[in-house]
């Protein structure tokens, strides 16, 4: 009979996959990736079993402590994500993964266990099965079952969306007539100072909003537009969102900060070579933001630079210019423009709120070393019981943030450098565990 496997012992093995063996021949190597993709399956099986098991065990012990109910699973998703090094929505959408896998999905999670099919593929079956009750759940798991190895992810995803229909076609017709209230703009960085704009929209909606692009762009082109198609499509939903008569000439704030020398344009100071940031998207030439400034659009538009000064040593963001500020609060603009993105670490979602690291109610002071960018959805978890949460300056005068979950965990955050490619000192910080101890309370 085997053996359980130690927390300790998996540590060690995860370990010696460093020392996996070099000297083998090519057809060896396929059947090394083929075993590691393998193992891939069979660790996502185990996270979700493990997952479970924790929210089981955390929810007892609230239980036991007199938490009422509807408070009892605040900020475990948090938690998980924190452990996968993932943002608080994806630590959401694992929780939910799991306890499905765990007890609906037997076949499904099966598979997974050994390998077979990819933590993605399980995905796939998971959402097409949420229309469905336990029992569909289960029918559908059982009539994949054997088959799902066989798939590829879009046959997998057709087949289980194709048996969720058979099995309850109301169901199915209520939640995509629920899906629409889910309807969202997202946006996201792209290379060379571009952007993805995206729309999740009704299909009806969305197949009419991009015919009219399309007959914007056939006709332009008709009459001698020099522009590609997809050129005409880009500018003209530019101009009918915002209402202006050129997709250049759109107002703007921009929220930016960026070195004196890179602003102005001296080349002795290497100033093509020192990239801003900008507010809600991230690292950009300098040279952009000189060019947005003086292109002809701009004497059209409403255009304003919000100023923030920076240590020149330590690239710290200091103080602001009061001079120019589109929010009530002068603190707000300096923390956005500090954190950038929320603090918590590996969220990477955008700033909504500016929240005490230490409580206010429990002594913290409304300072921007005691302020912390977060989501919204990080700044109600750590509300949760059991959550805390302090901060302190290093040596640089650089804000660190640290949070302590209910297991213990303590994860540190540190504002990324306020420009881009900045190198400061080495940074000798003081042991987050030791000091969380004493302050995070």
């Amino acid at each position: 009979m085997a053996t359980a496997l130690r927390t300790a012992e998996l540590a060690e093995w995860i370990g010696r996959l460093a020392m996996l063996d070099a000297d083998v021949d090519d057809a060896e190597r396929i059947r090394q990736v083929e075993l590691l993709e393998a193992l891939k399956g069979a660790a996502a099986a185990a996270q979700a079993r493990v997952t479970v098991d924790l929210e089981t065990s955390l929810t007892a012990n609230l239980a036991a402590s007199g938490v009422p109910a509807k408070r009892r699973r605040d900020g475990i998703a948090a938690q998980i994500a924190l452990a996968r090094r993932e943002s608080p929505v994806h630590g959401a959408r694992h929780l939910g993964l799991a306890r499905v896998l765990t007890t609906e999905l037997p076949h499904t999670l099966a598979a997974l266990t050994e390998g077979r099919i990819s933590e993605w593929r399980a995905t796939l079956v998971v959402k097409a099965s949420i229309t469905l009750d336990e029992a569909g759940r289960r029918e559908l798991d059982q009539r994949l079952a054997g088959r799902l190895d066989t798939m590829s992810d879009r046959q997998a995803d057709a087949a289980a969306r194709a048996l969720a229909y058979e099995l309850d076609p109301r169901a199915y017709v209520d939640r995509a007539s629920h899906a629409a209230s889910e309807r969202r703009v997202t946006m996201r960085p792209a290379p060379d100072t571009m952007a993805y704009l995206t729309a999740l929209l009704p299909a009806k909606e969305a197949v009419a909003v991009f015919k009219a692009l399309h007959d914007a762009a056939a006709t332009a082109r008709a009459v001698g537009d020099e522009r590609s198609s997809d050129q005409v499509k880009a500018d003209t939903l530019v101009q009918r969102v915002t209402g202006q008569a050129s997709a250049a000439a759109v107002p703007l704030e921009i929220g930016v900060v960026i070195t004196d020398t890179s602003l102005i344009g001296a080349p002795d100071h290497g100033s093509d070579h020192t990239a801003a940031h900008l507010e809600g998207y991230g690292p950009i030439p300098a040279a952009d933001v000189r060019r947005w400034l003086n292109e002809p659009a701009s004497r059209d538009a409403a255009v304003w630079v919000r100023r923030l000064f920076t240590d020149p040593v330590t690239d710290v963001v200091t103080t602001i210019d009061p001079k120019r500020r589109r929010f009530p609060c002068a603190i707000r603009d300096l923390v956005v423009a500090r954190d950038q993105w929320c603090r918590t670490p590996w969220c990477g979602a955008p700033i909504r709120h500016t929240d005490h690291a230490k409580r206010w109610a429990g002594g913290g002071e409304t300072t921007p070393d005691n302020a912390q960018g977060l989501c919204e959805r990080c700044n109600h978890a750590k509300e949760a019981v059991g959550w805390a949460t302090a901060s302190y300056a290093d040596p640089l005068g650089q804000t660190v943030v640290v949070t302590r979950t209910p297991t213990g965990a303590i994860h540190r955050s540190v504002a990324p450098p306020a420009l881009p490619g900045w190198v400061g000192r080495p940074r000798e910080l003081p042991d987050p565990r030791e000091w969380a101890e004493e302050r995070a309370s």
